[in-house]
C-alpha cells in the first residue's frame, strides 16, 4: 500500500519537473511508431548546424526564447518546430534528437530515431553553398546509411516513420537568388522543377533501400508569403506571384513523383504526399501576417543575435524573414500528424 503511494508521489515529483528537451509526460503508453527519422531543412533543423562554418544557424537569442528552458537549440524560430509537434503527437517521451549529437552515441541513444535536417539544406547540392556549409539532401541520406547500419540488428527500421521536408532553399536560396546562382538563366521553372523532381525521385529509391516503408513527403509552404519574398519580389506589400507560380508547378509534380513511387514500390511500401498547405492561417488570430516578430539583418534575414523579439508571439506569423512562429509550426504539424495517420494503419 505505501509502496504504491510512493511510486505515485514519486511520479507527481518527476511530472512537476522542468526537462530541458524532454516533453513532459507520465504516460506509460508506447510511441505510435517505434523510432521517427527526419530530413530535411531549417524548417525542421534541431541544431545540426551549431558547429558548421554557415551562417545558417540559429544556436542563440531570441531564437528559443519559448523553447522548454528557453534554450536557444539551433531551432529557426522562438520554440518548437513542425517536426518537434509531430513527435510529441506520436508519443515520443523526448524530442528526436540531431545526428552531430548522436553519430557517435550507442545504439540505444539512435534507436528511436535521428534528425538528420539542415538550416539552408535543398534538394540539389549546389542549394545554400552561398550560406557556407549546409547539410545537403544526399548527405543526409549518407548520414542515415551510417545509423541504418548500426541499427540493422537491433530494430526492424521498416516499421519507422520518415519524413522528408525539403526544396524550400532550391527555390529561395537558389533559383529566385540569382546573385548567387546561374539556375534561373539556364532553366524555366518547368525545367527547373524537372531537374529537381528526378533528383527527388532518386533519393527517395536511396531512402528506401536503407528499410524505409512509411515515407512522408512535405510539399512546400507558401514561401511566396514571406517577409523576405515580398520585400524582394512582391513590392513589400504582397506575396510574390513569380514564386507562388513556382511553387505550385513543383507541388504539381512532386504529386506525381510521389504516385510513381507508390506504383513501383506498392507490394511493401507506402509514401505520402502531405499538404503543406492544407491548413488555413486566417481566422487563428494572427494580426501580423507580413512582418517578422524579431528584429532582421539585412544580410540573411535571421534574427539580430541579443535583440527582444516581439512581446506577443502568437499574433505574428513569422518569426524572421523565412520561419514561422512556434504557434503557427503548432498548427502545421497537427495537420501533418493527422495526414500521417495513414502511413501507420
Amino acid at each position: 500500500m505505501w509502496g504504491r503511494k510512493l511510486i505515485s508521489m514519486m511520479l507527481m515529483i518527476i511530472c512537476s519537473s522542468e526537462v530541458y528537451l524532454e516533453i513532459i509526460s507520465c504516460t506509460q503508453t508506447q510511441p505510435q511508431v517505434p523510432c521517427y527519422f527526419i530530413f530535411g531543412d531549417s524548417s525542421s533543423d534541431p541544431g545540426n548546424n551549431n558547429n558548421l562554418s554557415t551562417t545558417a544557424k540559429a544556436n542563440y537569442f531570441p531564437y528559443g526564447i519559448d523553447f522548454p528552458g528557453g534554450v536557444a537549440t539551433g531551432r529557426f524560430t522562438n520554440g518548437l518546430t513542425q517536426v518537434d509537434v509531430i513527435s510529441q503527437m506520436l508519443g515520443f517521451s523526448k524530442y528526436i534528437p540531431p545526428f552531430s549529437q548522436t553519430c557517435a552515441s550507442p545504439a540505444t541513444v539512435i534507436s528511436r530515431g535521428v534528425n538528420y535536417a539542415s538550416g539552408g539544406a535543398g534538394i540539389l547540392t549546389q542549394t545554400g553553398y552561398t550560406l557556407g556549409e549546409v547539410i545537403y539532401m544526399d548527405q543526409q541520406l549518407k548520414n542515415h546509411q551510417c545509423i541504418a547500419s548500426r541499427l540493422g540488428g537491433i530494430i526492424d527500421l521498416s516499421k519507422c516513420l520518415y519524413t522528408v521536408n525539403i526544396g524550400t532553399n532550391d527555390y529561395l536560396n537558389n533559383y529566385f537568388a540569382p546573385q548567387g546562382y546561374n539556375t534561373s538563366t539556364i532553366y524555366t521553372p518547368e525545367q527547373y522543377v524537372i531537374e529537381l523532381t528526378q533528383k527527388y525521385y532518386n533519393q527517395m529509391e536511396t531512402l528506401y533501400n536503407t528499410s524505409a516503408r512509411k515515407i512522408g513527403i512535405f510539399s512546400l509552404g507558401q514561401i511566396g508569403c514571406t517577409p523576405v519574398a515580398i520585400d524582394l519580389y512582391g513590392n513589400g506589400t504582397s506575396c510574390a506571384n513569380n514564386i507562388t507560380n513556382a511553387v505550385q508547378i513543383f507541388n504539381n509534380q512532386l504529386k506525381s513523383m510521389v504516385d510513381q513511387l507508390n506504383q513501383k514500390y506498392s507490394f511493401d511500401a507506402k509514401f505520402l504526399y502531405v499538404n503543406s498547405s492544407e491548413v488555413q492561417l486566417t481566422n487563428q488570430g494572427f494580426t501580423v501576417e507580413d512582418k517578422t516578430c524579431c528584429v532582421v539583418n539585412g544580410t540573411d534575414g535571421l534574427c539580430v543575435k541579443g535583440d527582444i523579439p516581439c512581446l506577443d508571439r502568437t499574433t505574428h506569423v513569422f518569426y524572421d524573414d523565412f520561419h514561422p512562429t512556434e504557434v503557427v509550426y503548432d498548427l502545421l504539424g497537427k495537420s501533418a500528424y493527422t495526414q500521417l495517420l495513414t502511413l501507420m494503419t
